[in-house]
């Protein structure tokens, strides 16, 4: 019988649970830092229309002095964004002359409805989805 044993070979059951513990620990590790990268990506389509509506608010204000009559649309129009953006992310610009750009994205969004990124002029950054806030994996 002990040589029937000696000529098998393979794996323990104890090598085979040392390697799924293994691949288990580094996919708890790698999954989430997957999923930040995810959103970042997703996140910048809306950091990338917001800043060129950000600059034709710009452009405008240099030309008119002002930006009262200036809208989201008309910059919308004149940032001429690609139609994917604009099912993906509605837009809203707070104040005269502009403090916060908002984007907030829409149902037609991979990621969902609600998401949130908005640029503040005073701090001259990015917050939001993405940036400074990240899905929990425990919500979904």
């Amino acid at each position: 019988m002990s040589k029937f044993l000696k000529n098998q070979k393979g794996f323990t059951l104890i090598e085979i649970l040392v390697v799924v513990i293994i691949v288990a620990i580094l996919a708890a590790i790698a999954v989430p830092i997957y999923m930040r990268y995810v959103e970042k990506a997703r996140a910048a389509e809306a950091q990338s229309a917001i800043s060129s509506i950000r600059k034709a608010f710009d452009i405008y204000r240099n030309q008119f002095g002002t930006t009262e009559d200036y809208t989201v649309e008309d910059a919308l129009m004149d940032a001429q964004l690609g139609e994917s953006t604009l099912k993906n992310w509605e837009f809203e610009v707070i104040g005269s002359p502009p403090k916060k750009y908002i984007a907030t994205s829409t149902s037609e969004f991979s990621a969902g409805e609600g998401h949130q990124v908005h640029y503040d002029v005073e701090d001259a950054a990015y917050h939001g989805y993405g940036v400074d806030e990240f899905t929990d994996e425990e919500e979904e």
